[in-house]
């Protein structure tokens, strides 16, 4: 987690969501400062069990355990709710409201609070009471297989994240409306709706290509030895010419985008052809000397040993506060920080 940044060290963020869409959402706050109380229920966030992940996105909070089902746990949350200018949950629609926490009850004792609500399919329509986790979002949003044919499962949880990372952005966007407005905010996040969002209306390919159309030097290449690169070439001569030269595809020099498309499979094939004849790396390397659109497909451990993990998705200035992981419950009755 990266080291607090004081853009939101006014802010304070009482967390009642668990697994990792909510917890994320606030640690990316956390990192730009605010107070974030951590609310878990009795036994922990059920995240603690993948603990990697748990630290991942919750370092930096403070934890306390509260029984939303007992008369005292709910009336605690209820005063820290009426503390805080930032409540986030991730329970399914009705959940909160059943629990006397709902955003109209807790909106009528602080009209200030942005409220915040991260569910698999919104707060109302023909799927907002169904179960899910990230998979189920992804196919409810297309995103599996966005052109169609089989899909495969993903690789990273992109509805959690999005919808954690779009919830981060609504918060910040709905504080600083409230600090002109002096009102504050109700934001219901489906994660549904980020990802059909960014599965999109139309295609999303290079330069608005079809499921049919080929656009020759963009795409993931084999390389000998099973590795793989990434090509993003697209309408640029500048980069296909030096892409044919390195590759010892002369006679393809200067074709135009216009005979490019036309002949779009034939020469992508060439293209895969001359690609599965080198060796990753120095291809890599020699694409980029010739400011080639090229990249490795690299896996996680050869992410993280090519350059510093990045925890945090902006660049801020460095600190030497490293945030910890909070034991569970280990701020037990504590509230929230004095403001600065």
């Amino acid at each position: 987690m990266a080291a607090p940044s004081a853009f939101l060290s006014d802010l304070r963020v009482l967390d009642l969501s668990i697994w990792r869409p909510g917890p994320y959402a606030t640690s990316l706050l956390v990192a730009l400062g605010a107070d974030v109380l951590k609310v878990e229920p009795p036994g922990g966030d059920p995240m603690r069990h993948y603990a990697g992940l748990f630290d991942a996105v919750n370092a930096g909070k403070r934890s306390i355990v509260l029984d939303l089902k007992n008369d005292d746990g709910r009336a605690r949350a209820v005063t820290l709710a009426e503390q805080a200018d930032v409540l986030v949950e991730g329970f399914r629609p009705g959940v909160m409201a059943r629990l006397g926490l709902g955003h109209a009850e807790t909106r009528a004792r602080n009209p200030a609070i942005v409220y915040c609500s991260i569910s698999g399919y919104g707060q109302e329509g023909f799927r907002s009471s169904l179960p899910g986790h990230d998979v189920n979002y992804q196919a409810w949003a297309g995103s599996l297989t966005p052109e169609g044919g089989p899909a495969s499962a993903p690789p990273l949880p992109s509805a959690d994240l999005a919808a954690g990372m779009t919830a981060a952005f609504g918060i910040c966007a709905a504080v600083i409306g409230r600090a002109t407005s002096g009102h504050g905010a109700y934001l219901d996040v489906s994660m549904t709706d980020v990802m059909s969002t960014w599965t999109g209306a139309v295609p999303s390919g290079p330069a608005g290509a079809t499921k049919a159309a080929v656009t020759p030097g963009y795409g993931l290449f084999t390389t000998a030895g099973g590795g793989q690169v990434a090509l993003g070439v697209v309408d640029e001569q500048h980069f296909w010419d030096p892409l044919c030269t390195a590759l010892g595809l002369g006679a393809l020099v200067g074709l135009d985008f216009e005979e490019r498309t036309r002949r779009g499979a034939a020469l992508q094939r060439a293209v895969g052809a001359a690609v599965a004849t080198r060796e990753r790396d120095q291809l890599v390397a020699e694409l980029a000397a010739a400011a080639v659109p090229v990249a490795p497909v690299l896996d996680r451990s050869e992410m993280l040993a090519g350059a510093p993990f990045p925890a945090f998705p902006i660049r801020l200035p460095p600190s030497d506060a490293v945030p910890a992981v909070p034991a569970l419950d280990q701020h037990h009755g504590q509230g929230f920080r004095d403001r600065p």
